[in-house]
């Protein structure tokens, strides 16, 4: 072993496998990978929407007996009808881990077993948006973005939606102004700081593996897992720096919308947080997004009295009311983001929407139910079958579908979560 070796050549001696940057030296360009589209090819986008609680079980499933392309929405999905042929519902499907009824996001996209590592009560597993962000995002300012409604009940652990290699949690927003800025403001600080500041910040990663190299040698195993877990972090710093070294002298991409007003909840916060998204993927920002949708605000902008707790237990009467009128809503703004979608032209021509995968839903069906998570997927992006209802045999695994919009998106993985194999109804 080499008296002084450097940061990554550590790296890969602690097992810890790392990918070098794409340094032009090395004959790599800022915008070439092998995740890059060809050229004037638009590149595959998606979005994830979690809205928490569920549904009203009895207004919002379309009737079993219906499948295929021959179905009737429900009342619940009523508002989707003009865009019919271009969405697909899905029932039968459930994470089998899942057992807790007042989260419904902190598994959705994981599909992990929260005691998977002994002598833990909470554990957690990569997201389906973030295995989305290593290869798609490598060619994009943000690697992903995560968005969070203004209130959070009815989600469950974690900062947003998604969760990294780790199964730890990926920090979200939730001012619609702070993101606006976060995509397009120019950063004022003059070059030199900004590299400087990110110098410093390499050079304590330096001296933190420095401390690590001595400290590993002669632990024991469990010791060396956690240490090798505590490299893995810094791993993901370094990633990080090393994307905002790539783009320092990049300028950000000229606003295609208004600086939002401050302070929006509940409906308007949904929609312009569903502006900021096309609008991030309009620019190339990004091509990754998650949203955990908001729950009370969204009833109080309804003038609906009940919580959103109590509406998720809602019975005959004001409650389930409440909760219909609630989904309703849901169905309107997922109706508007496709109309947005569809109407962003790309370069070629083509639409936003051809090449956006989009997945709406939650780990609950509705009160306590933790079986047939309500799932709506949209957009071309993952070559999937839409415009039909399929019902698929009970307790599927949900991340079979997540697995076939991971495959349809051009990312090679056999697997994902507790997935038992793709959705071949769902194949276009």
């Amino acid at each position: 072993m080499n008296s002084q070796p450097n940061r990554r050549h550590f790296l890969r001696g602690t097992g810890a496998l790392i990918a070098l940057p794409a340094l032009e030296s090395l004959g790599f360009q800022r915008f070439a990978s092998a995740a890059s589209t060809a050229p004037g090819v638009p590149s595959k986008r998606c979005v994830f929407l979690g809205m928490g609680f569920g549904v009203t079980k009895e207004t919002w499933f379309p009737d079993v007996a219906r499948t295929g392309a021959d179905y009737k929405l429900s009342e619940g999905l009523a508002p989707l009808a003009r865009h019919q042929s271009d969405i697909t519902v899905v029932q039968g499907c459930s994470n089998q881990f899942n057992n807790e009824a007042h989260w419904g996001s902190t598994f959705w996209l994981t599909g992990a077993n929260r005691y998977s590592v002994p002598g833990q009560n909470m554990a957690n597993s990569i997201s389906a948006d973030q295995i989305v962000a290593q290869q798609l995002g490598r060619d994009t300012r943000f690697s992903s973005i995560q968005l969070n409604g203004s209130d959070l009940q009815g989600h469950g652990p974690g900062l947003s939606l998604s969760w990294d290699q780790r199964g730890k949690p990926v920090g979200g927003q939730d001012d619609p102004v702070q993101v606006f800025h976060k995509l397009f403001s120019p950063n004022d600080m003059p070059l030199a700081q900004r590299q400087a500041a990110i110098a410093e910040n390499r050079s304590v990663l330096d001296a933190v593996l420095t401390q690590g190299r001595h400290v590993k040698r002669g632990l024991a195993k469990n010791d060396t897992d956690k240490l090798d877990e505590y490299f893995q972090g810094i791993r993901d710093i370094e990633t990080r720096l090393t994307k905002d070294e790539a783009w320092l002298d990049v300028p950000k991409a000229g606003a295609p919308l208004e600086e939002p007003e401050p302070g929006l909840k509940g409906k308007a916060e949904i929609e312009i947080m569903q502006d900021l998204i096309v609008a991030a993927l309009q620019t190339d920002s990004t091509r990754v997004l998650s949203y955990r949708l908001p729950g009370q605000t969204l009833l109080q902008s309804l003038d609906l009295k009940p919580s959103s707790h109590n509406v998720s237990h809602y019975s005959p009467g004001e409650r389930m009311e409440a909760s219909k009128i609630r989904d309703k809503t849901h169905s309107e703004l997922l109706a508007r983001l496709i109309d947005k979608l569809k109407a962003t032209q790309e370069a070629d021509g083509s639409s936003l929407f051809d090449h956006t995968a989009v997945a709406f839903g939650s780990n609950i069906s509705s009160i306590h139910y933790l079986t047939n998570c309500p799932t709506v997927l949209t957009g071309g992006g993952a070559n999937l079958k839409l415009g039909q209802h399929l019902v698929l045999p009970k307790d599927t695994p949900l991340c079979n579908v997540w697995l076939t919009m991971l495959q349809g998106l051009g990312i090679d993985t056999p697997r994902h979560g507790d997935s038992t194999g793709i959705v071949k109804d769902l194949q276009a």
